[in-house]
């Protein structure tokens, strides 16, 4: 078979791929939260027909002569910078800078991380830990803070919560306190009810909460827990706008505290819109599209050269 057409096959497998890549973007251009990706090519392996030699007394150098086989997927890179904040109101916040909210669907994976000092890769890459830009929260029937998709969001005890034993420090799934000034806080019915939901810039949470002899108290939860990573480009995409990290990716290392210190703020009532650009997406749209017609005429041409030499044979 023809070199030419190995090289335009693999070609049309690598813009096809980076037409994927394109779509992709497009459909999440409304997703909050989406970072989009960007596609690379490289070029495949060579057949050498004269090798490259260094030039002697007697002769001059010689450089190499290759036949080339196509393009192959370079990388799909993750564009990871802030986009433009959609205020939308209620119980919701997005990150002003780096980070990540950190949820998890089993709220019994508590960390002793020691807050701002925590550096040890371990705890949050080996924990099932989901995180997230999107900081659409809600409380659910138990009392937790849960994001959209019912995953529990973590965070740190305040000194003055009214919960037992807080633990300054300590990566717990936030929750209304079962127990306020010595009452008991029902959750199994409709004794509580949560109202008033407030999160500020620094990431603390407060909620009133009505018993059921109708006496309300104003109860912080905790401060939203911000992760953060040596570089965040080495997340995996794992969909519903979630990342994992895991001890042998190239996240780096990881570490958590709240917002404010030393990292990034929190915008209450916002959430984070697509970073996807159009113009973008629809020059590299056009440019792939052009590639993949003019692979697909280098076939043309080579199965007309080949019908042209079995028509010789008659």
């Amino acid at each position: 078979m023809l070199r030419a057409m190995d090289s335009a096959v693999s070609g049309l497998r690598a813009h096809q791929q980076k037409l994927d890549v394109i779509g992709h973007n497009i459909a999440n251009v409304n997703t909050v939260g989406y970072k989009s990706q960007s596609y690379t090519f490289k070029d495949t392996m060579y057949q050498s027909s004269t090798s490259s030699t260094a030039g002697t007394t007697t002769s001059g150098g010689v450089n190499a002569a290759q036949y080339g086989y196509g393009s192959l997927m370079g990388t799909i890179s993750v564009d990871m910078a802030a986009s433009t904040p959609t205020y939308v109101g209620g119980f919701a916040a997005t990150i002003d800078g780096e980070g990540f909210f950190i949820v998890n669907t089993d709220p019994r994976k508590n960390l002793d991380i020691k807050g701002d000092a925590a550096n040890d890769e371990s705890p949050l890459k080996t924990n099932d830990f989901l995180f997230s830009r999107v900081g659409n929260f809600k409380i659910d029937s138990r009392g937790y803070i849960v994001d959209g998709n019912g995953n529990f969001v973590y965070g740190f005890l305040c000194e003055d919560n009214s919960a037992a034993a807080p633990v300054i420090g300590e990566l717990v799934a936030l929750r209304v306190p079962s127990e306020v000034d010595g009452t008991k806080l029902d959750f199994s019915g409709d004794a509580l009810e949560a109202k008033n939901v407030k999160i500020n810039k620094a990431g603390n949470i407060e909620v009133t909460v009505t018993d059921k002899n109708g006496d309300s108290k104003t109860v912080t939860l905790g401060t939203v827990a911000i992760a953060t990573f040596q570089n965040q480009e080495g997340l995996t995409k794992d969909g519903s706008n979630y990342y994992t990290a895991t001890m042998s990716d190239n996240s780096g290392a990881a570490s958590a505290a709240g917002p404010g210190s030393n990292r990034a703020t929190l915008m209450p009532g916002y959430l984070e819109a697509s970073n996807v650009d159009m113009a973008v997406e629809f020059s590299e749209m056009i440019m792939a599209e052009r590639g993949f017609q003019a692979n697909s005429k280098i076939i043309t041409v080579s199965d007309e050269i080949l019908s042209d030499l079995i028509n010789m044979k008659r």
